[in-house]
Parts: C-alpha cells; structure tokens; sequence
C-alpha cells in the first residue's frame, strides 16, 4: 500500500479507536464531521451500538481508497446487444490487416455478453441488401408464392452482371435454395412482387424488422436494394435472435426451411449460418455479413459490416468475421 494510503488508513483508525473511548466527548471527532457517526451520543461508555455505524465508516474507508482495492473490479455490468459491451479483443487488426474498414458485433447468448470493433456504426441504420433475403424468404414461403426450397423459376433471358462480371450463377433458372447461396437478385425480387406490397408491409411490421420502410408501390423490389428499408447491425443481431428462438411471426416449417438454406458450413463440431450482402447503391459500397454459429452448446449471433472499395474486398466480409470468431476461441 502506498505511504499516503497507510497515513490515511491510519488517521481513521485513530479516529474509531477515540469513539470506543467512553469518555470521548463529540467534539474531538471533527476529523469525522458529515460521516455516519456525526451527531451520535458519545458520552456513554457502551460503544457497542454504535457497532453498524463503525461499519459504516469502516466501508467508506476502504471504498475510499478503492483504487488500490481488487473487489472494485469484480462488479460487472448487464450485456445485453442493446447494453454494455465487454471488452473485446481487438478486432480492429483483422480489418487493418485486410486493408479494409468497418464494423462488427458478435453476441454470446450464454453469457450474454457482447463484443463489438465500431459500435458506433453497430448503432448506424444501413440498407440490408442481400441479407433481407432471409425476410425475404420467410415472407415468400409463409405466402405461398413459392411452395418450398426446390420449385423452380424461369430464368428471363437478361444477362447480369456482379461488379461488371458476368454472373453464370445468376444467368439460369433456378430455386430458392440456389438462389439464396449465389444471391440471385432476379430471383427474389421476382418472390417481393408476387407477395406485393401490402403483404410485404404487413409482415415487415409484424416483425418489426428494421425501420420498417419499404417506399411506394414501385419500390416493391428494389428497397431492400436502395432503401428506404434499413437496419443497424444491431438490429441485425436482435432478427437473428429471434429467428433462432423461433419468436418470429412465421410458422415452424418456414422457420426450419429458412434456417436449413442459411447453413454454409457444417461439421461435427459447429454449424455457421449466413447470409453475404453487397449494397451499391452507396458511396462507397458496403458490404454485409450477418448469421449464427452453434457451438459448444452455445449460439453466437454476428454482424459484420465492411466498406468495399473494390471487388476485391468482398472476401473480407467473411474472412473478418471468421478471424474475430477465432479470437474467442470458436471454429
């Protein structure tokens, strides 16, 4: 302990032992004016009542000097995804490594802690892109428009392109399932104007997915894409939540369809389910990753968001993420 701790350690202590002297009168206790003690009764030779306020005084002490105490580090606040974070590794080196910036959250719903590089974008409304095709086919298979994960549809002839590339995985027909692992764009804003507008709000709302915004009538298959439809990854985090607990407005087939088309590793340890996402519609383009892994008999729930100045850097999306999970000794 420091010398100037010991000295004032030692000045209570000679301050208590005067108030267990029975003849100790109120006035020698000025050192102890506005504690506790202040105002009692000191002329009787009993000390013992004063027992809780010498406690009292005792933990203002130590609490005082609290900076040097090991106990002080033990409180720990509530982690929740919408309230204080642990401390995280350092995320940060991955997107400096990558030569990329942006953001990430992961949240560990054992411990109910939550790790996070950036929280200020974490708490940043965002355009979804392709990650709304998890929405995108709850709402297509509650609805009806498309039976299940296999029935086809017909490719409209258009050659498209991703980021000036021609895109063969796009270029055919195909179902739900291919679909939403090569992030077939015709595909599902095919399904968004078949469910049209009005449904596609109801359930939106009904869910309470992001800011619930999906534009006109014209922007039926293309807010997701641009906006207004937008979300935080935060926001992210919470839909996945649900998703996972089965807490969404959809019924139990849907859920467990969706789940098994979002899974993209699986081995005998742990199952990653995910969904990339690429919005160009922004200066510069952004890019997602959001999902869940299972392992250890626990769910860890991410967002993963990075700024694509290239297409080049779209493979940091995943591979961030898949680094930051290794930090917390996963995968």
């Amino acid at each position: 302990m420091p010398p100037e701790e010991a000295q004032a350690v030692h000045e209570h202590v000679e301050a208590i032992a005067a108030i267990l002297d029975a003849n100790t009168a109120p006035e020698q206790l000025k050192t102890l004016e506005g504690s506790e003690l202040s105002g009692h009764n000191l002329q009787s030779r009993s000390w013992r009542p004063l027992a809780p306020a010498i406690a009292a005084l005792l933990f203002s002490v130590l609490f005082s000097l609290g900076g040097s105490l090991e106990t002080r580090s033990l409180a720990q606040p509530s982690i929740s995804p919408t309230s204080a974070t642990k401390r995280s590794p350092d995320f940060g080196k991955h997107f400096k490594a990558l030569g990329v910036n942006g953001s990430l959250i992961i949240y560990d719903s054992k411990q109910k802690q939550t790790y996070e590089f950036n929280p200020q974008r974490n708490g940043t409304e965002l355009v979804p892109a392709s990650t709304f095709k998890i929405f995108n086919s709850l709402v297509a298979l509650e609805t009806g428009v498309i039976p299940d994960d296999v029935a086809v549809l017909t490719w409209d002839g258009i050659r498209r392109k991703i980021a000036n590339q021609d895109a063969p995985a796009w270029n055919r027909d195909t179902n739900l399932r291919h679909a939403f692992k090569d992030s077939t764009v015709w595909f599902y804003q095919v399904l968004a104007r078949r469910a049209g507008q009005e449904r596609m709000q109801q359930w939106i709302d009904q869910a309470g997915y992001g800011n619930r915004q999906l534009g006109g009538a014209n922007d039926i298959d293309r807010f997701w894409l641009q906006g207004p439809l937008k979300i935080t990854p935060k926001g992210q985090i919470e839909f996945l939540q649900r998703l996972y607990q089965n807490k969404l407005p959809f019924s139990p087939r849907t859920i467990a369809l969706v789940k098994d088309i979002m899974v993209r590793e699986q081995t005998p340890t742990y199952t990653l389910r995910g969904k990339t996402g690429w919005l160009d519609a922004s200066t510069p383009d952004l890019g997602w990753f959001v999902g869940y892994l299972e392992q250890n008999k626990n769910v860890y729930f991410f967002a993963t968001t990075v700024d694509l100045l290239k297409s080049e850097d779209a493979p940091a999306r995943i591979e961030v993420t898949r680094r930051s999970l290794k930090d917390l000794g996963l995968l």
